[in-house]
């Protein structure tokens, strides 16, 4: 769920990018590593070192910096509040006998607020595709207390896994395991599941394997009346930057817009992982946040329900800041996004990551903050 290094990542892996701004080509890229390899560890800081002062000079942290405290000012549009269509990420404790009859008993009074969907952690995956229901046995009993309990909420499958090239996972290229997923959604639909929530990761920005994939998903949910929801990278803050991302550092993170707007025209709804940013303050998440809902806003057809993500989890890791990365932060860039480029949408929300790490702090600042509540 959680695979982005953040802008720092560049910095971390610049050693990739010594072998591929030296010319080398395909044959002459393993040659440059193992010299990169045989270097002392002080020619490599120092390497290391001038190809950051160069990165600096083509996107001055500052002007960055400043352009993120802009986006984050404002006052948010009063409309910029829950539409009641709003959702949250349920780990695998509710499927696998872990929660009791006690937990589903309190499982209205922790969502309540706005949310209408629930990603419930129903894989993982195999690599080939398959979904053993061993996986999943006491989800009978989460959606029969779901049904009786929070009438109207839905509650979708989370089947996710890594994904070829950059892990060793699902090949989205192999119509085979096209087949299986496909297979393993309607597997979940048969269980009583509303829908399916995809997300796979990291799913290069362009690759067309992902978009068959979803073509042929689609066909079999809105045939059977279900929904087709993913789980999305970020789309990239200035033009190109997955490219620079990827070849610097051998991981993409973002998406281009365009290609944003093709998964979003495939699918009903579109959940965007908008944190682990590496964002050191909250006046600069919130920004980044901003930014995001706007660039989503711009692509994602009306009739698409567009969820922008709550980080509501605090440990610190090279890509994610717990102080800077909060829910009010991101709720406020969500809002203040929201009032810039669409106030009046109807098909938008905020998806809660996760319960399993959030405190009643992060539920109380999506209550107060989003739903106008307590």
């Amino acid at each position: 769920m959680r695979l982005g290094t953040g802008w720092g990542g560049w910095w971390r892996a610049s050693g990739r990018a010594v072998r591929r701004l030296a010319g080398g080509g395909r044959n002459g890229s393993g040659r440059l590593r193992r010299r990169w390899r045989g270097w002392s560890r002080r020619r490599r800081i120092l390497v290391l070192t001038a190809l950051t002062l160069v990165a600096a000079l083509l996107l001055p942290p500052a002007g960055i910096a400043v352009a993120l405290r802009v986006a984050a000012t404002g006052t948010p549009d009063p409309q910029a509040r829950t539409r009641g269509q709003d959702a949250a990420w349920l780990g695998h404790a509710w499927v696998d006998g872990r929660k009791g009859p006690a937990d589903l008993a309190a499982l209205p009074q922790l969502v309540r607020g706005g949310i209408r969907d629930l990603y419930v952690h129903a894989g993982p995956l195999d690599d080939d595709g398959t979904l053993p229901a061993t996986r999943y046995p006491q989800a009978g009993a989460l959606l029969a207390a779901v049904h009786q309990e929070l009438p109207g909420v839905r509650v979708q499958a989370w089947l996710g896994d890594l994904v070829e090239p950059e892990k060793q996972g699902l090949d989205l290229s192999d119509p085979a395991v096209r087949q299986r997923i496909r297979d393993s959604v309607q597997q979940v639909l048969d269980a009583g599941f509303a829908g399916v929530h995809l997300d796979l990761e990291p799913v290069h920005s362009g690759d067309a394997g992902y978009l068959a994939l979803l073509d042929q998903v689609h066909a079999l949910t809105a045939a059977r009346g279900a929904l087709l929801s993913v789980a999305t990278p970020q789309i990239d803050p200035l033009p190109g930057l997955h490219a620079v991302a990827g070849t610097l550092a051998g991981h993409p993170k973002w998406w281009a817009q365009a290609y944003f707007g093709q998964v979003a025209r495939r699918v009903d709804q579109v959940a965007v992982m908008s944190y682990d940013t590496a964002m050191p303050l909250p006046s600069l998440y919130t920004g980044y946040v901003a930014q995001q809902t706007e660039l989503a806003l711009e692509v994602t057809p009306s009739s698409v329900d567009l969820l922008m993500g709550l980080p509501a989890y605090e440990e610190d890791q090279p890509g994610h800041r717990g102080s800077a990365e909060t829910v009010p932060a991101a709720i406020r860039g969500v809002r203040l996004g929201l009032g810039r480029q669409a106030p009046g949408r109807a098909a938008f929300g905020v998806a809660v990551y996760a319960d399993f790490t959030a405190t009643a702090a992060d539920w109380a600042a999506y209550r107060r903050d989003w739903c106008a509540s307590e």
